[in-house]
């Protein structure tokens, strides 16, 4: 444990940091989740909702620091192309 108090008082804050990080990417990771399942039981509007919402938290967390603008773009765009190859008929 830190000797001093700036030491002490970076520690506690880092802590209080990757708990509030951790809150925010579990948040985005479920927004993604019912995105997803929304998908699978074919309920389109559904769908249309719940990504748009996983979308919006994963521009929140890039903004907050919490992931990286990359990982976002790499997230986002494989989420659209999962609802838009789900309004296509698949027998193609």
């Amino acid at each position: 444990m830190a000797k001093s108090k700036t030491p002490a008082k970076r520690a506690r804050k880092a802590e209080q940091n990757r708990l509030r990080n951790a809150a925010n990417k579990s948040a985005m990771k479920t927004a993604i989740k019912r995105f997803e399942a929304a998908l699978a039981s074919s309920d389109l509007e559904l769908a249309r909702e719940k990504l748009k919402k996983a979308i919006s938290l994963i521009d929140k967390n890039v903004v907050k620091g919490i992931i990286h603008r990359n990982t976002a773009a790499r997230k986002k765009s494989r989420l659209v192309r999962l609802f838009m190859s789900a309004g296509k008929p698949q027998d193609q």
